[in-house]
């Protein structure tokens, strides 16, 4: 695999650390598990949402974290002794426990989570402080600093 030195552009970026972090993280040998298969959607230019395929797993199984703008998202069979009774010709659903982190960008917050068919729903959005936002200079007659 090849590999990236961003070393020369920390000369002349300043605080761009949290970029070169996030590079260094996608970049990494250890890969997620492809269970459960999942989407992400852009429903307009600020929400999403990640619909996740838990199939026989229930709402008190699954735990949905978001901490540091990565969201953890883990399910955990609670009965598995009573797999070991049951005796399978074929086991196509997967009842393994799971957890799979999504790294979230800036001020995307998690409005809510939803479980119906088997499919668990998961709406972000991005809410962009006021403060952040442009905003439009008027451009004025008078001095902006007073003569002393």
């Amino acid at each position: 695999m090849r590999t990236v030195d961003l070393s020369p552009l920390y000369r002349s970026f300043i605080g761009f650390e949290h970029l070169a972090s996030l590079m260094d993280a996608a970049a990494s040998t250890d890969k997620q598990p492809s269970f459960p298969p999942y989407n992400i959607e852009a429903l307009d230019k600020d929400k999403y949402r990640i619909t996740m395929a838990v199939a026989g797993f229930s709402d008190n199984e699954l735990t949905i974290e978001s901490e540091n703008n990565t969201l953890k998202v883990a399910g955990t069979k609670a009965n598995k002794d009573e797999n070991n009774e049951r005796k399978f010709i074929h086991q196509g659903i997967a009842e393994r426990n799971f957890e799979r982190k999504f790294q979230l960008g800036d001020h995307v917050k998690v409005l809510g989570a939803d479980l119906a068919n088997g499919l668990l729903s998961i709406e972000l959005q991005r809410e962009i402080p006021e403060a952040l936002k442009p905003r439009k200079i008027q451009i004025g007659q008078g001095h902006l600093i007073e003569d002393k």
